[in-house]
């Protein structure tokens, strides 16, 4: 009796699954025969291509379409070369159709040579041009790099050159400078150490800055690193010191070991005490993604038991030897987003450190705030950012020295 229910029961559950396998495919058959006698007007426009990161929709390329795209996604562009845009659209009778075209995803941007007019040399230097002078590409990690023209660095006098890069694409940049090279001048000797200034330099005051930034849309605070030395935090405290950046370390080089910044551990104590908000910054030597997240693993372990209230700055500055690293724009970005992504997945906030220079002419768009560095009164920088280090040579009451001065914007 037992083993006929059981027969039954599977009886019963192969007819529904044979029905519903009936239903299905009836399903199936019908919206093929729709399809197949379905109205499709999708028009393209004649130029399908697309340039390397571009902001483009799936859309962007449609000029006539009979119904409503389902989906009118991101095109990812960050790959050169042919790419498939694959699509759904209900069509003006409610039928979804399915439609594809491909793109060819270019690089018409040329290399970036970081030279200016001239460039001086000393008689003898051993010295490669081609790797001395900053040359990059957007796209292309290892542009090519030439000189045009002859020099003699063994011999002084004026040099007219060209500065010729070209990328994987095609694109070529050409750059037409003065290389001088010239006699090093005689050494003067040491010096009498007796006339060695005892006073420092004048420098800006943290209360210029407090009277020109403060207002209910910011803060004012300093970053520091164990070149400021020994820091008196109840007196930055009473000086109207609002936040400080600490530098957690670096590497001893490329691929080399870790260090802690001498003043770290005793800085951040001393800040966290008085509750002082915090932030960090991180000099990288990183020429990977993966040396990159293996930086900021490393930094997680440092302020492990911290307050850390503000955010964590990914601080690359290898610009006078950049060609030794082997990265594209868009690789080094990449890098930075991948370095900043492991503080957001534990909870901290992350930015990009750098100079107006370089934000405006290397970077690409990055997912995180940025913290600019410009030594000016007031910023003529365009894009957005969230912190303004706008000096070098801040005075404080609390440190001995100079001192970098940032406003934070709320």
């Amino acid at each position: 009796m037992k083993k006929r229910i059981i027969a039954i029961v599977i009886i019963i559950l192969l007819t529904i699954l044979i029905i519903i396998g009936l239903i299905y495919g009836i399903k199936k058959l019908y919206y093929n025969y729709q399809v197949k006698h379905a109205v499709i007007i999708v028009e393209l426009k004649d130029n399908l291509t697309a340039e390397f990161l571009s902001d483009i929709k799936v859309s962007d390329y449609i000029i006539n379409i009979n119904g409503t795209i389902i989906n009118d996604y991101k095109i990812d562009t960050k790959k050169l070369g042919p790419k498939k845009v694959k699509f759904e659209y209900i069509n003006e009778d409610n039928i979804k159709i399915k439609q594809e075209y491909t793109l060819e995803i270019k690089d018409r941007v040329p290399p970036l040579i970081w030279l200016g007019s001239s460039y001086t040399l000393n008689v003898n230097s051993d010295v490669d041009l081609t790797e001395k002078i900053m040359c990059g590409d957007n796209y292309d990690p290892t542009p090519t790099c030439e000189i045009v023209g002859d020099y003699d660095l063994t011999t002084a006098g004026t040099y007219p050159l060209v500065f010729k890069a070209t990328d994987k694409s095609g694109n070529t940049t050409e750059k037409p400078f003065n290389l001088y090279v010239k006699e090093p001048k005689p050494s003067t000797g040491g010096g009498d150490s007796s006339n060695t200034p005892t006073t420092l330099p004048p420098g800006i005051p943290f209360s210029d800055a407090i009277k020109n930034y403060k207002n209910e849309n910011t803060e004012i605070g300093i970053d520091i690193s164990e070149w400021q030395g020994e820091v008196d935090f109840n007196k930055l405290k009473e000086q109207g010191v609002e936040f400080v950046i600490l530098r957690v370390g670096s590497t001893k080089g490329i691929d080399g070991e870790y260090f802690v910044d001498k003043r770290f551990k005793e800085n951040i104590e001393k800040a966290n005490k008085i509750n002082m908000p915090v932030g960090i910054y991180f000099y990288s030597y990183a020429d990977s993604k993966e040396k990159a997240i293996k930086d900021a693993k490393w930094i997680l372990k440092q302020i492990k038991g911290y307050k850390v209230d503000l955010p964590i700055a990914f601080d690359w500055e290898n610009w006078n030897f950049y060609n030794e690293f082997n990265l594209s724009f868009f690789g080094l970005t990449d890098m930075a987003n991948s370095f900043l992504d492991v503080f957001k997945k534990a909870g901290y906030e992350g930015m990009l450190y750098s100079s107006k220079s370089y934000l405006e002419q290397v970077w690409l768009k990055t997912d995180y705030p940025v913290w600019l560095a410009h030594y000016v009164d007031k910023t003529n920088y365009a894009g957005n950012y969230q912190y303004w280090q706008m000096c070098s040579d801040g005075r404080v009451d609390g440190i001995h020295g100079d001192v970098d001065i940032n406003i934070r914007y709320k």
